[in-house]
């Protein structure tokens, strides 16, 4: 009898973890309807337990859009608006070069605040590092201009949202994202007894041990594991949650995520006039854009995260797509992810829509 034939999928991430891309890989796409493919291999860290559904996996940026979802639910109840400058919420930015920036200039890259800052070299407390973030000089030029990356940028939209609401960041998550999902492992600092269980990152010099069970990002880790750019954990069945909630105009499996017409104006491309591609906490998907592949429509949206993981939706086809996986652990290596991913999402997109 002919055995069935691998799933393209599965034997793509089969051959990565092979080439020891990452230990361990969960993985799902799918429609309004739920997934089509869906799936699990590897191990939570080289030589370590299996991966299985309960494992938790460091979500690293895509903390971002997920904060960007609190961001517009605030933005629904009349407590934020796009265009609020910093300084209305945080008095300790009058007079600084970011009092006049938006939230929109957040949400979308554009602030000018510079990226990729490893502040925790030098600001080893919280309030330390918060201050480097407020006295980081902006890029020369007009905010609104240009596109750059910048997780400092969401440290600073997660310190207005939290001014904004009156409460905690990781209690807004709950309550915006996690409890209308019924996401219950979707959470900032997994408690101890799920570090065993959650997929392996970084052996870290700075820290002097294996990452396992909490965050990876060494300014999130200074922060105290709770920030806007980085810090979220989750099972694949969380990131499904999410997944179908925007895929499905917003609704989620216990309450409404966003409403509709909101849902469209934070991920409508905001920045087509600029370098890069962005919505509202969300990347677009440009012509011959590397990360989603080749097959998705310019309507597309998604992000993906340093350690491995990824979403994207794309309402116009009507599907979702995620993958998570340890691809930093041990060490990092900027050199893999980029040649998997779009790899991942055309075959992902060819078996949803052929399905």
């Amino acid at each position: 009898m002919t055995p069935p034939p691998t799933d393209p999928l599965t034997a793509l991430l089969e051959q990565a973890r092979t080439d020891r891309v990452f230990s361990g890989a969960a993985w799902s796409a799918g429609t309004a309807e739920g997934p089509v493919r869906r799936g699990r291999l590897g191990t939570l860290a080289w030589g370590g337990d299996p991966v299985t559904d309960d494992t938790g996996w460091d979500l690293a940026s895509l903390t971002k859009p997920v904060v960007g979802l609190v961001v517009m639910a605030l933005v629904e109840r009349g407590l934020l608006g796009l265009t609020d400058p910093v300084a209305m919420h945080l008095p300790e930015y009058a007079g600084t070069d970011k009092a006049d920036l938006t939230v929109w200039h957040l949400l979308t890259h554009t602030s000018g605040i510079p990226g990729g800052q490893r502040l925790y070299r030098d600001h080893p407390d919280r309030d330390g590092l918060l201050a480097a973030v407020r006295d980081l000089p902006l890029r020369d030029g007009r905010p609104g201009t240009r596109v750059e990356y910048s997780s400092q940028g969401f440290i600073v939209l997660g310190l207005v949202a939290e001014a904004a609401a009156g409460r905690p960041l990781d209690t807004l998550v709950r309550e915006y994202v996690a409890e209308p999902l019924g996401a219950t492992d979707l959470t900032f600092n997994p408690p101890r007894e799920r570090w065993s269980r959650t997929a392996a990152t970084e052996e870290c010099a700075w820290r002097g041990r294996l990452i396992q069970g909490t965050v990876h990002d060494e300014n999130a880790e200074v922060l105290g594991g709770v920030s806007a750019h980085a810090g979220l954990f989750a099972t694949l069945a969380d990131v499904e949650r999410l997944a179908l909630a925007l895929v499905r105009g917003g609704r989620g499996e216990h309450g409404r995520l966003l409403a509709p017409r909101t849902l469209a104006v934070m991920t409508r491309p905001a920045t087509d006039h600029l370098n890069l591609r962005r919505s509202l906490a969300w990347q677009g998907n440009e012509l011959l854009s590397t990360l989603p592949g080749d097959l998705m429509s310019g309507s597309a949206y998604g992000h993906a995260g340093f350690t491995g993981t990824s979403l994207w939706v794309d309402p116009e086809l009507g599907l979702y797509v995620t993958l998570l996986t340890n691809r930093v652990h041990p060490e990092r290596d900027p050199s893999t992810m980029p040649r998997l991913r779009p790899r991942f999402h055309n075959l992902a997109v060819t078996a949803v829509l052929g399905a």
